[in-house]
């Protein structure tokens, strides 16, 4: 079983923002693939099933998102390599998108979050790069990380999603 966890935070104000790409993502790949989400309190989250599959929107904010991968794995039984996150990264450039097997946490606070409750940084991990320096540097990192994209920003989104379905897709 795999458990492919997209960043983000609960609630409509968060969409279309920045640190809310991983659900983003999540929700492209379940309408492609005609998945429902359907809640799991146990796990406080929304989760949908593809084959040996775990789509996961954790319900906790972005910065917990460990809470939530430690119920799954303890209830399962995996390991932390069973696991891919899939969040943002505002030091990577806008729409590149990096996969690695392992690593720190980068000064994103949800892959904090995953290593403290696993107790190891080795699980996967999918960025999409949301960069955007000059808006960055003019309104800070939260309300960056907060912010929505900008008209621009949004108009490349459907294919950063497809490339991200793609990639999810193919992962095994």
């Amino acid at each position: 079983m795999k458990i492919i966890v997209g960043f983000g935070n609960p609630g409509t104000q968060y969409n279309f923002t920045r640190h809310n790409v991983g659900f983003l993502a999540l929700d492209f790949y379940a309408k492609i693939h005609k998945l429902d989400w359907q809640e799991k309190p146990k796990f406080n989250a929304l989760v949908a099933k593809d084959g040996d599959r775990l789509l996961v929107k954790t319900k906790t904010f972005y910065n917990e998102v460990g809470q939530s991968t430690r119920a799954i794995m303890d209830f399962y039984k995996l390991t932390p390599q069973d696991f891919l996150a899939v969040c943002d990264d505002f030091s990577l450039e806008f729409g590149k998108l990096r996969f690695r097997e392992r690593g720190s946490a980068g000064g994103n606070n949800g892959l904090k979050s995953m290593i403290n409750h696993f107790g190891t940084d080795n699980f996967p991990r999918y960025r999409i790069g949301t960069a955007n320096d000059a808006l960055r540097s003019r309104i800070g990192d939260t309300d960056f990380v907060l912010g929505k994209f900008t008209d621009h920003e949004r108009g490349q989104l459907p294919q950063i999603l497809k490339q991200t379905e793609e990639f999810i897709s193919h992962y095994e």
